[in-house]
């Protein structure tokens, strides 16, 4: 029954049926081909419940405060600041876009928004300063990852409610992997474009670090705010969602006044549009999980690899790779709602928690967003450079290798993940 599902599911998949729409189709094939006809009534039952989900309300409104930011200044401030910050460092403006790509990520918590925004800046000052245009638009597609790794998290959020666990530990648990992540880039970025950014041997101004810190110190207390009201005990993680959202609103609208009152009613719709799209996939992922579960078809699976790769080390290798390959083929909230019933039950076998495996699931799944043929952040950074896809994603392996040189950091040594949230006691 393991291998009929799943067939039915890639079969329909690969005829290029949407995700939602095949992950229904296959779970109802299956149920009247085990001669469970009469379960067809849950379907529609763990739809509903599975999205009448308080934690889950937290998706949308991520979702509009991350497009609200795009559009609303916020991340040009930030890069004015930084560009200041950083002026001692060699490939600065790389290094720049990596940086602002980690603040972005810390309020907006999505990948390809973040592309957008802090890429769509720093391109044109890149290519300015004499950066080949692919070499540019790859710099922009791979910070672009640490959107969904730095929290707060839109797919940390999904994988908290279909694993059941904190989404605030998930939260929390992403923060060093994050910064690492981060730093690898960074030196990736020194190594490989240093010659064509050499350090400023100018001094600043001590007015000037002021009137751009001024500018951006509403953007820099975002993430405080939203993080250190959850860990304060002020409020929930769907509450920080609306709390992100109207204090991007406020910002936006009232302080900077770079958004109308069109720009936000096409915000709104956008946001409307990207929410639904994620919410019928979680809401159809529900009963096939549900009939995974009910024919214990996790369990049999995790069974089956557990013969085949017996030790820790093969196990481990064996997840990253199942989990790379599926990232370039599929986006991340597909691949997350897919695996994680199988690779919970496995979680053990590779020496790790519910928490440690999520982030590994993340943190697989935002590289996958820069591997063609499905990379999405590939697609937004093609789309605002008007360069190939063929000609950025040769520009990406450096950086590619740099993210799985941490990656097999942080499948190999668990405590990286865990030890923030241990040290707060959330785990």
């Amino acid at each position: 029954m393991a291998a009929f599902v799943f067939l039915i599911l890639f079969a329909f998949l690969l005829v290029g049926v949407p995700i939602g729409i095949a992950l229904g189709c296959a779970v109802t094939v299956s149920m009247w081909k085990n001669g469970q006809a009469k379960m067809f009534v849950s379907i529609p039952q763990r739809i509903f419940t599975q999205t009448d989900n308080f934690p889950l309300m937290a998706v949308p409104l991520f979702i509009l405060g991350g497009n609200i930011m795009e559009k609303g200044g916020i991340s040009k401030r930030l890069i004015a600041f930084l560009q200041i910050l950083l002026r001692k460092l060699a490939a600065r403006l790389a290094c720049i876009c990596v940086v602002a790509s980690a603040f972005f990520g810390a309020i907006s918590g999505s990948n390809p928004a973040t592309v957008a925004a802090i890429g769509g800046i720093m391109y044109p000052h890149m290519i300015e300063r004499g950066y080949p245009s692919d070499t540019a638009a790859a710099i922009a597609a791979t910070s672009g990852t640490l959107g969904v790794v730095i929290p707060p998290s839109i797919p940390m959020v999904t994988y908290a409610i279909t694993a059941s666990v904190s989404i605030g530990t998930m939260f929390m648990a992403g923060v060093v992997p994050g910064l690492l992540l981060a730093l690898a880039l960074c030196i990736a970025n020194i190594i490989m474009n240093k010659k064509y950014d050499a350090p400023e041997t100018g001094k600043v101004s001590g007015k000037e670090v002021f009137v751009t810190f001024r500018e951006a110190i509403l953007a820099l207390l975002m993430p405080l705010i939203i993080l250190g009201g959850i860990y304060g005990g002020f409020f929930t993680p769907t509450e920080a969602a609306a709390v992100a959202s109207g204090y991007a609103l406020i910002i936006s609208v009232f302080v900077y006044k770079e958004v109308n009152f069109k720009v936000l009613a096409d915000i709104f719709k956008s946001s409307a549009l990207s929410a639904s799209i994620v919410m019928f996939v979680i809401g159809m992922s529900s009963p096939f999980a549900y009939f995974l579960t009910q024919n214990n078809i996790p369990s049999t699976l995790a069974a089956a690899v557990l013969s085949v790769f017996s030790s820790r080390f093969s196990l481990v290798i064996m997840a990253n790779i199942v989990l790379l390959f599926l990232g370039c083929f599929l986006e991340t909230q597909s691949i997350i709602l897919l695996c994680t019933p199988v690779f919970v039950a496995l979680a053990p076998g590779m020496g790790m928690t519910a928490e440690e495996l999520g982030i590994l699931i993340v943190v697989n799944t935002s590289i996958g967003m820069i591997t063609p043929p499905m990379g999405v952040n590939l697609f937004v950074a093609c789309g605002l450079s008007g360069q190939s896809l063929e000609s950025v994603s040769k520009k990406l392996l450096p950086y590619l290798l740099a993210e799985v040189i941490v990656l097999l950091a942080i499948s190999y040594f668990p405590i990286i993940i865990s030890a923030l949230p241990r040290a707060m006691g959330l785990m």
